[in-house]
C-alpha cells in the first residue's frame, strides 16, 4: 500500500483567515478610498451629460450611476447591462398597461401591484444580476407610474413621454459608470477565478487520493473539509458572474464557466461516495483502494493543477491527463464490486475535475471545449414557496401603500410606493436576511438626508457652477463610498451612496424648498419602512423550515426518478440536486448536507442500474427494488438489493456482459450503503 499522503495544506486548520497586521491598513484602505473616487467621477459623468442633453430630472443619471458601481469592475458592467434589461422592460411594460387602461384608475393600481408581484417571483427564482433584473422591471414601472399619476393615482396621458426620459437618464448613468469604471479599472475577475478554480480542484484530489490511502475505520473524518469545500464552490457562481462582466470573449462561452460549479460538485459527492464505503472497509476493499490510487500520478494529487500564471498549453494538457485517467479507470478490470465502485467513483470525480480545469483553459484564453447539450440554459427552481411568499408579500404591500395614497392624496406618495416596491423586489430573494437587509437600507437613507440636507442647505445655495456642485458631492460620495467598499456595515454605507443624488436633487434650475426635501425623505423612509414591516408580518421562511423543504423535495424527485421512464442520462437529476445543495441555508445542519449530497449520489446510482438492468434482462428485479424506494421501504430495498447482487454474483465472470455484471454490483453497493447510513430520511413522507 502507498504511504500515506501528507496532511492538506487546505485542512481546517488552515482555512481561519489570519487577521491583517496594523501595518497594512492603511494599504488595504486605497482600493475602497478608488472606489469612492470611481463612484464620484461616475455620478458627476452623468449629471454632466444630463444637463448637457437638458433632461428634466437629471438626478436619475446620477443616481442609477451610483447604483450600477461596485467595488469589482466585472460586477458593475454586469450589473449596469442587467439593470439597463430591467428599466427597458418595466418601461415597456408601464407603456402598455397605460394604453391598455386610460381611465380605470382601479385597474391600473392593480395590475401595477400584480406585475410588481410578479417581478419580486421571478427575482426570487433566477440568480445574481438576472434577478436584478427582475426586481429593476418592477421598480422601474413603479417610478415612470409616479410621474404619470395624479396626486390620487389618475393617468395623465403623457405615459410614453416619461418612459422614454426616465428610462434614457437611467440608461445615460449605466453607460457614464461603465465608462469611468472601464477607463480606470482592468479588472482582475479572470486571474481571480482561476486562482480559486486551481485551489479547489487541486484540495478535492488531494483529499480524494488520501481518502484512498488510508481507508479504514481509523481515516480520519472528511465531513467538515467536505462542507468548506461546497461552500467554496459555491462561492464561485458571484465571481464567475464577475468574469463574464469583464470579458465579450467569455460572455459567448458562458454555459462552460456556469458548468464548473456543478462539475466541482459532482466531484465531491464522488469523492464523498468513496470515503463513506472506506469508512468502514475490509481488508480487502483497503487493497482496492491503493489499487485505484496506483494508478493516479503521484504529482496529480501532491500539487495544485497549475498556476496562475501558467499558460495554455499547461492546462490543456492537464485536462487531457484527468480525461485519459477517468477512461483507464472506467476501462479497469475489476474482479470485486468494491473495486469496480472505487474504479467508477475516482473516475467521476476526475471528470468533475477536467470540466473544472476546462473553465480554466477557456479563462487563459485557450480552446475550451465544446460543453454537453444537457447543460443549457434552463431555469431549475429549488422550492417554489418562497417564490410564492415574497410576490404575495408585494402584491399586498404595493396594494397597501397605493390605497395610502389615494385615500390621503399625498403629492409625496408616488415615491413611498417605488422604494416600496425596492425593498420588497429587490431584498426580498434574500429570504430571513430581507428584514435585516431592509433595516440597513434604512438606516443608510436616514444616514443621507442629514447628509444630503447639509450639502443641500448649508453648502449649495452659495455655489453657482458645476465645478462647485461636483466638489460638494465628492465631500459625501467619496468617503461614502470608500465606506461602502468596506466589510464593515457595507450595506448601509451602500445605500446611503445610492440615497444621496435623489434627495439632493441636483437640477438645471435647483429648488431649495425645505418643506419638499422633507417630505421626499419623509416618503422614502415611509416606502422602505412598510417594507420592512411587510417582512415582519408575512416572515419569509426560516432556514430550518427551508433546509427541511429542500430534503423534502429532492426525495420527491428522487422516488419520482426511480418509477419514471429511464431517463437517458443523469445529467438532469445531477444539476436538479446540486441546485437544491447550492441553495442550502448556511445554517442547515451537516447532516442535512450529508443528506442532500446522499440523495445525489444515490439518484446518479438508479439510473446507471436501471439502464444497465435493461442491457441484462433484469428489469422486474430492479423494479422491486425502486418500488421499495418509491415507498419509503429502505428495509425492503436492501433485502431485494441483496437478493439481485447474489443473482449478479451467480453469473461467470467470462460472460457476454460481465463489465456489465460489474458495474451493477457497484451501484448496489453505494444504494445498499445509503440507505444504511441515513435510512431515516429516505424512508421519510416526503
Amino acid at each position: 500500500m502507498p504511504r500515506p499522503l501528507p496532511s492538506s495544506r487546505y485542512s481546517l486548520s488552515n482555512i481561519a483567515a489570519t487577521p491583517s497586521p496594523p501595518a497594512l491598513t492603511i494599504k488595504s484602505a486605497i482600493p475602497s478610498l478608488l472606489f469612492g473616487l470611481r463612484l464620484w467621477a461616475s455620478v458627476c459623468l452623468a449629471l454632466y451629460v444630463a444637463y448637457w442633453l437638458q433632461l428634466d430630472n437629471a438626478y436619475w443619471a446620477g443616481t442609477s450611476a451610483a447604483i450600477v458601481c461596485q467595488p469589482r469592475l466585472g460586477a458593475s458592467l454586469r450589473k449596469g447591462w442587467f439593470r439597463m434589461v430591467g428599466t427597458i422592460v418595466g418601461a415597456v411594460f408601464i407603456v402598455v398597461l397605460t394604453a391598455c387602461l386610460p381611465q380605470q384608475r382601479t385597474a391600473f393600481l392593480l395590475i401595477l401591484a400584480l406585475w410588481v408581484g410578479a417581478c419580486a417571483l421571478m427575482a426570487t427564482l433566477l440568480q445574481n444580476f438576472s434577478s436584478y433584473a427582475a426586481a429593476l422591471a418592477g421598480v422601474t414601472a413603479m417610478i415612470i407610474a409616479g410621474d404619470q399619476l395624479g396626486s390620487v393615482g389618475g393617468a395623465n396621458g403623457q405615459v410614453f413621454f416619461f418612459a422614454y426620459t426616465r428610462a434614457s437618464e437611467i440608461c445615460i448613468g449605466i453607460v457614464c459608470a461603465g465608462v469611468v469604471l472601464a477607463s480606470t479599472d482592468v479588472g482582475d475577475a479572470a486571474r481571480r477565478l482561476v486562482a480559486l478554480v486551481a485551489d479547489i480542484t487541486a484540495e478535492i484530489m488531494h483529499q480524494l487520493a488520501f481518502t484512498l490511502s488510508r481507508a479504514g475505520p481509523a481515516a480520519p473524518d472528511s465531513r467538515a473539509i467536505r462542507r468548506e469545500l461546497i461552500r467554496r464552490v459555491i462561492a464561485l457562481e458571484p465571481v464567475i458572474d464577475e468574469v463574464i462582466g469583464e470579458s465579450s470573449r467569455l460572455r459567448a462561452h458562458s454555459l462552460i464557466l456556469y458548468a464548473v460549479v456543478n462539475r466541482l460538485i459532482e466531484a465531491l459527492a464522488s469523492w464523498r461516495t468513496v470515503a463513506v464505503h472506506l469508512k468502514e472497509a475490509p481488508d480487502w476493499a483497503r487493497r482496492d483502494a491503493a489499487s485505484v490510487l496506483h494508478r493516479l500520478p503521484r504529482d496529480l494529487y501532491t500539487a495544485p493543477p497549475g498556476r496562475v500564471s501558467a499558460d495554455t498549453s499547461e492546462f490543456i494538457q492537464l485536462r487531457e491527463r484527468y480525461d485519459a485517467l477517468a477512461r483507464t479507470l472506467i476501462a479497469m478490470p475489476a474482479l470485486t464490486p468494491s473495486l469496480r465502485l472505487l474504479a467508477d467513483h475516482t473516475a467521476q470525480a476526475l471528470a468533475g475535475i477536467s470540466a473544472a480545469v476546462n473553465g480554466l483553459v477557456l479563462l487563459v484564453d485557450g480552446p475550451a471545449l465544446r460543453i454537453p447539450r444537457s447543460a443549457g440554459i434552463r431555469l431549475r427552481v429549488p422550492d417554489w414557496l418562497p417564490a410564492y411568499i415574497n410576490a404575495t408579500r408585494a402584491v399586498v404591500t404595493i396594494g397597501i401603500v397605493e390605497l395610502l395614497w389615494v385615500a390621503t392624496a399625498w403629492p409625496n406618495g408616488a415615491q413611498a410606493m417605488t422604494f416600496a416596491a425596492v425593498g420588497v423586489t429587490v431584498f426580498a430573494p434574500r429570504d430571513d436576511q430581507a428584514y435585516a437587509s431592509t433595516m440597513r437600507y434604512m438606516v443608510g437613507v436616514v444616514l443621507t438626508v442629514a447628509c444630503a440636507a447639509i450639502a443641500k442647505f448649508a453648502l449649495l445655495p452659495g455655489l453657482s457652477t458645476f465645478t462647485a456642485l461636483s466638489i460638494t458631492m465628492g465631500v459625501f460620495l467619496v468617503p461614502l463610498g470608500a465606506l461602502a467598499a468596506q466589510p464593515w456595515q457595507s450595506a448601509t454605507f451602500a445605500a446611503a451612496a445610492v440615497i444621496f443624488t435623489p434627495l439632493l436633487t441636483p437640477e438645471n434650475q435647483m429648488s431649495y424648498d425645505s418643506q419638499q426635501f422633507y417630505n421626499t425623505a419623509l416618503a422614502t423612509v415611509i416606502g422602505i419602512g412598510a417594507a420592512a414591516l411587510s417582512f415582519r408580518l408575512l416572515m419569509p421562511l426560516t432556514p430550518a423550515t427551508r433546509s427541511r423543504r429542500l430534503l423534502a423535495l429532492t426525495l420527491w424527485d428522487l422516488r419520482r426518478l426511480a418509477t419514471a421512464p429511464i431517463p437517458r442520462t443523469a445529467d438532469h437529476w445531477r444539476d436538479v440536486a446540486a441546485n437544491r445543495l447550492s441553495v442550502l441555508p448556511d445554517d442547515a445542519e451537516p447532516l442535512q448536507r450529508a443528506q442532500l449530497v446522499a440523495a445525489l449520489s444515490m439518484g446518479t446510482e438508479i439510473v446507471r442500474l436501471r439502464r444497465i438492468a435493461r442491457r441484462l434482462g433484469l428489469t422486474s428485479s430492479v423494479a422491486d427494488v425502486l418500488e421499495a424506494l418509491a415507498q419509503g421501504r429502505s428495509d425492503s430495498a436492501t433485502e431485494y438489493l441483496a437478493a439481485l447482487d447474489n443473482a449478479l454474483a451467480s453469473r461467470r465472470n467470462d460472460a457476454p456482459g460481465a463489465s456489465d455484471v460489474m458495474r451493477a454490483r457497484g451501484s448496489i453497493l453505494v444504494i445498499s450503503e445509503g440507505l444504511s447510513q441515513h435510512g431515516e430520511y429516505f424512508d421519510d413522507e416526503a
